[in-house]
């Protein structure tokens, strides 16, 4: 595995396998832990992974944990294909307030690399879309935060199709505003 290229976002990485094939198929090494260390992403040790599938058209996030609960991830696809959007809530960050898009599909074996203090959230755009993330602190509901997905201030240009509204759930429909979400220092 080795790093594509770095992403607008400080600290965003976009990982690329190496992959060998021959006449069985192919095999690739999806993560390791030397490998992210070797990046310089130090603090990769994952004690959770979740798994989503979305129909076409779902939006998720733009989703974050708070405080001493932040979360670093590594995100890839085994299905379908995505618009995957990261906002920098950092304070001490040179890209703070800044956000990032990127596309991203099953069939390219990437995985992107999110440091803690990033909102994150994608567009499904095929049916049956099924996102993995493996994450370096478990799941706590009492830090689960939302940042509002379609926030002016932010004007994240999402790629949604003319005339039809993004399926999203009632917690992210009310998620607060870039101004008014909780921050990291």
């Amino acid at each position: 595995m080795h790093l594509a290229h770095g992403g607008e976002i400080q600290g965003v990485s976009l990982l690329q396998p190496v992959i060998h094939t021959d006449a069985r198929g192919a095999f690739y090494e999806s993560w390791s832990l030397a490998t992210l260390r070797a990046l310089g992403l130090h603090d990769s040790i994952f004690s959770q992974e979740n798994c989503s599938t979305s129909q076409r058209g779902t939006l998720r996030g733009l989703h974050y944990q708070s405080g001493e609960h932040a979360q670093s991830k590594l995100i890839w696809l085994t299905s379908g294909r995505i618009y995957d959007v990261v906002v920098d809530l950092r304070r001490s960050s040179p890209t703070y307030g800044r956000w990032q898009g990127r596309y991203l599909d099953a069939t390219r074996l990437e995985r992107l690399f999110l440091p803690a203090g990033l909102a994150h959230g994608f567009l499904a755009l095929e049916n049956n879309t099924t996102v993995c993330y493996a994450c370096t602190a478990p799941y706590n509901p009492q830090a689960d935060r939302s940042l509002r997905w379609n926030d002016p201030s932010l004007a994240i240009d999402w790629p949604i199709e003319i005339g039809l509204e993004p399926i999203v759930s009632p917690k992210d429909a009310a998620a607060a505003t870039f101004a008014d979400c909780e921050k990291y220092d």
